[in-house]
């Protein structure tokens, strides 16, 4: 079949050569499109087991070299799930999230991998604040993870003097009074002063760092409280300015605007809240509200029906989660 196909003037020599190179080039196309061959599966697999048999400083590299070359995807994650725990025995936490990144590349919606890094992550932040204790414990950023963990906890008397002694090692240091701020107004019992205190600590925040969005977003939220739209109106906006990601700077915004019967102004930073945070009912009553007020009664019903639909759904699931009367 393939003479036919060369030229008539082609020696007998030259169709050899000819035909060869055509087998050899096949043959080299036929290798390249075969799956993998099952030497790498084999090499997973035993690298698989030397991480089972607590061989780990041999396993670890063997599992990268196999998650690179084996195509079959059970043994693909085993050996990355492989990988991270023994990487995390080893303690070398740059190979643990190197096989992180691998398993949520190749498997970004499953549940055990979603756990995997959840404990993973937890566990690498555990460390290295254990390393932080250890190799500098009387540094400003021990005091201010400490100072975070008492928060957490509830403790806030005691993360209030952790965050006090912060700044009397660095009285210029970003962030800490916005913490201090957050904390006083977090308090079960903030006591009747702690919004004036809490102001104060927001306003040292922005005397230190004028881009510190969070402060100029409580400012406006403890401006709404009291009714203060002019200074609201003023605080959001800014936050808006400074980070034009902060959904909730929008709709406090827009919210401020429609208390000061600004209802055409109210209606473009409501808008952005809404395409930042597409499923917060509130979002969209807002909206609804401020368009209803501008005149503009369709595109009103529009944001109603799906404030309707969404608290509606919240409803249906909150049913579906009380225990039932088995009588």
């Amino acid at each position: 079949m393939f003479f036919r196909h060369l030229p008539l003037f082609m020696s007998p020599l030259r169709c050899v050569i000819l035909i060869v190179a055509f087998a050899t080039l096949g043959k080299a196309f036929g290798q390249a499109t075969k799956p993998a061959p099952a030497r790498d599966v084999t090499s997973g697999q035993r690298a698989i087991k030397l991480a089972k048999t607590g061989h780990c400083e041999e396993a670890v590299p063997a599992l990268k070299r196999a998650f690179q070359r084996i195509a079959d995807k059970a043994v693909k994650r085993t050996a990355a799930f492989a990988g991270v725990r023994c990487a995390m025995l080893l303690n070398q936490m740059d190979a643990a999230v190197d096989f992180l990144r691998l398993l949520s590349h190749e498997f970004p919606d499953d549940p055990e991998v979603l756990s995997l890094s959840v404990h993973t992550f937890s566990d690498l932040s555990t460390r290295a604040a254990q390393q932080l204790a250890m190799t500098a414990p009387n540094s400003v950023e021990a005091h201010k993870l400490n100072a975070e963990a008492l928060e957490a906890q509830g403790k806030w008397e005691a993360a209030e003097k952790e965050y006090q002694l912060v700044l009397q090692k660095n009285p210029q240091l970003p962030g800490i009074h916005f913490l201090l701020g957050r904390l006083l107004l977090s308090k079960p019992d903030p006591g009747p002063t702690a919004a004036e205190d809490a102001k104060r600590e927001f306003q040292k925040e922005l005397e230190l760092d004028p881009t510190n969005a969070g402060a100029e977003y409580v400012l406006g939220e403890l401006a709404r409280e009291n009714s203060q739209w002019p200074e609201a109106i003023q605080h959001f906006s800014r936050a808006t300015e400074l980070d034009a990601g902060f959904g909730d700077a929008f709709l406090g915004l827009g919210t401020a605007l429609l208390s000061a019967k600004r209802f055409a102004d109210a209606i473009p930073p409501l808008e952005t809240a809404v395409k930042l945070e597409p499923r917060n009912p509130g979002a969209h009553y807002s909206l609804a509200t401020a368009l209803t007020r501008a005149g503009r009664k369709q595109d009103a019903d529009k944001e109603f029906a799906i404030h309707r639909q969404m608290t509606q759904k919240g409803e249906a699931g909150q049913q579906s989660a009380e225990p039932q009367d088995p009588n």
